[in-house]
């Protein structure tokens, strides 16, 4: 549709009016004909298209009206399709009747100069900008979608800042660039303009700090907007032009404002005081999101920290990740400052735009021994880096209580790249712990992975990867839920003592106490633990096959014990958490459980083999026990992994 434009004649003086292609010229005829006008005619250059419209919006061709009465209301509307050659080479001319239907009145003379203007982006997201897009103004999601994605410039491209790139006002390296969306200015029309016509880009108040503009010439790129800087006027050069403009985001969505950025333009007419906008129009961008991977996606590259006492966890680890042909990044102790719980402290991710995409880690508020590695040892050229802060952290705010499920389909609603998975306090309490809020609001703000929340505060370190995690599988939704389950565990231990195998022992190996399998069936506070952990895992189970759309099918109860500590009232894994693994495609890094040796087999690991191996996976299973699960932790609490970003893009999702 036209951009519609109200333009006042005169008659008795000239009338020269610069027109810019795309919009409706709309002059009222009644006001300015002269006394004793009764009807009019309009003639116009071949290039000029003129119709008449009255009060009833019947609308005619100024061509086939001859002469056309003039009432209250009768408007004469004036579009035009090329740019002109010279100024004021099209005209229009109205002339006015009285009674003399021979002999005109007066008439009215509109000279015309027609320009082109068009402020460009990437409307149709195939990574490329296109000339005057249509949908270029707005947003829409899908696959038939438009609007233009704008990257938040969270890398460090640059050794002058200390920093991601967009915490400063400069482009150090055109590099940089590529972080950013591109943006092109166009006007073509004549050599010779009337002077002193202005172009004016601006943005809102409220987008001031979501985002800064950058204009790049041959030889430099100045910030035009941003931040304090909402407003930028050049002088309009005749003939054609082209202006390339860079947009860096400077935020990811979050609680209290849109995701979507306006970036506006006026062309500017001078007046006798001051300057008066004549045309304008708008291009919006969508802030990308940050975006969890799931264990589902194939992994990259491994992190894990070296601490004085797990050098034995290390080497069966890296046979691990060796299998899994990724690379292997081992964190040091001068980086890691005797903090081993590398998947507490962040959560990789990405963020992605049709024409760039670079991994994004998320800094958890923890902030221990770790908190230098995302600075010192992520943060750079094409790797992200945001965080999020509060006074107030629990043991909950740590990414151990963050996890994202594979993509899914609930109740014919798709969540193409999963749903954010966190663990908080039971719904039905005041108090408990949860994870902050800052941290929630972020999460919900991406949009594109809605957060479901888990009753985890009835473990002492309550995170939701001591209870479940997923891995791949070839067939129903692509994946397996896994679930820890002390019913599970009783179960076969009651077997096994049913079997004669009562006086086996757990630990056995181990520098510790050894438990026969007679003392666990015989520990009443033991099993009463473990019954009351087994209905807080059966109120998760119910919420994750609500939320994700499961069937009993898709899930598989892994056996692990809990103890319930007296002072806290909160759970703790008895032996290993054999959920707690690192799932390396179909490599399987799994906490050793040290179960009772059964003809010289562990039967825990059996049971979990036998579970897991016909779905392609191999169980290769690590010793943590004094280096992490004595210290409340397990292999996944200890390591983590970058991966490979969905091929799905999320701008094609149907909201």
């Amino acid at each position: 549709m036209s951009k519609q434009r109200t333009v006042r004649l005169e008659a008795g003086r000239p009338n020269q009016v610069i027109y810019v292609l795309g919009t409706e010229l709309n002059i009222d005829i009644y006001k300015p004909a002269p006394l004793g006008s009764q009807s009019f005619e309009v003639r116009s250059s071949p290039d000029v298209k003129c119709s008449i419209s009255d009060l009833h919006n019947v609308i005619v061709e100024a061509e086939q009206a001859k002469r056309w009465a003039i009432n209250n209301g009768t408007l004469l509307v004036v579009t035009m399709e090329k740019t002109s050659n010279y100024l004021n080479d099209n005209k229009v001319t109205i002339i006015f009747y009285g009674d003399k239907l021979d002999k005109p009145i007066d008439k009215i003379i509109l000279q015309l100069t027609a320009i082109y203007i068009s402020l460009d982006v990437d409307a149709d997201r195939d990574g490329e900008v296109e000339k005057n897009n249509p949908n270029k103004g707005s947003w829409a999601w899908g696959p038939k979608g438009h609007g233009a994605v704008l990257l938040v410039n969270c890398d460090k491209d640059t050794p002058q800042t200390a920093e991601s790139d967009r915490s400063d006002d400069t482009v150090y390296t055109f590099g940089d660039l590529q972080d950013m969306s591109p943006m092109i200015l166009k006007t073509e029309g004549p050599n010779s303009l009337p002077s002193d016509y202005k172009l004016q880009l601006y943005i809102s108040a409220s987008d001031a700090n979501k985002v800064q503009v950058f204009h790049h010439d041959l030889t430099q790129m100045t910030k035009v907007l941003g931040r304090t800087k909402l407003s930028a006027v050049m002088e309009y050069t005749k003939g054609n032009n082209e202006y390339q403009f860079f947009i860096e985001g400077l935020v990811f969505a979050d609680e209290g404002y849109s995701n979507l950025v306006t970036i506006n333009l006026s062309l500017l007419e001078p007046m006798v005081v001051g300057h008066a906008p004549i045309f304008t129009e708008h291009v919006v961008f969508h802030l990308a999101p940050w975006i969890m991977t799931p264990n589902t996606l194939a992994p990259q590259e491994v992190f894990v920290c070296s601490v004085k006492d797990n050098a034995k966890f290390l080497k069966e680890f890296t046979v691990v990740v060796e299998k899994a042909k990724c690379k292997l990044t081992v964190c040091t102790e001068d980086m890691n400052r005797k903090d081993r719980w590398i998947q507490d402290e962040i959560e990789f991710g990405y963020s992605e735009a049709p024409h760039k995409t670079f991994p994004v880690v998320l800094d958890s508020p923890r902030d221990r021994g770790l908190s230098i590695f995302p600075y010192k040892q992520l943060l750079g050229p094409d790797f992200g880096h945001v965080t999020r802060t509060t006074d107030l952290v629990s043991s909950l705010d740590s990414f151990g209580n963050l996890e994202v499920s594979p993509p899914v389909t609930v109740n014919g609603k798709e969540y193409p790249m999963g749903r954010i998975i966190i663990g908080s306090a039971f719904p039905t309490t005041s108090e408990g712990r949860n994870m902050a809020k800052v941290v929630r609001d972020f999460l919900n703000a991406q949009v594109v992975q809605p957060p479901i929340e888990l009753f985890s505060d009835w473990l002492r370190v309550g995170h939701v990867d001591e209870f479940m995690t997923f891995v791949p599988a070839p067939d129903r939704k692509g994946f397996r839920l896994l679930l820890v389950s002390p019913d599970a565990c009783c179960k076969l231990f009651t077997k096994l003592q049913q079997e004669g195998h009562g006086e086996a022992q757990m630990f056995e190996s181990l520098n510790t106490k050894a438990f026969k399998i007679n003392e666990i069936l015989n520990n009443q506070k033991l099993l009463r633990d473990n019954a009351y952990v087994q209905r807080c895992i059966d109120w998760n189970r119910n919420v994750l096959k609500r939320e994700l759309g499961l069937d009993e099918e898709d899930i598989i109860d892994i056996p692990v014990l809990f103890m319930v500590q007296e002072k806290s009232q909160k759970a703790t894994a008895f032996f290993p958490d054999l959920v707690n693994m690192i799932v390396l495609g179909k490599y399987l890094g799994i906490p050793k459980p040290f179960g009772p040796l059964i003809n010289g087999k562990c039967p825990l690991e059996s049971a979990v083999c036998s579970a897991l191996e016909p779905l392609g996976l191999e169980c290769n299973f690590i010793d943590d026990f004094v280096s992490y699960h004595l210290k409340e932790g397990e292999v996944h609490c200890g390591s983590n992994v970058r991966r490979k970003p969905f091929a799905f893009k999320w701008w094609n999702m149907e909201m």
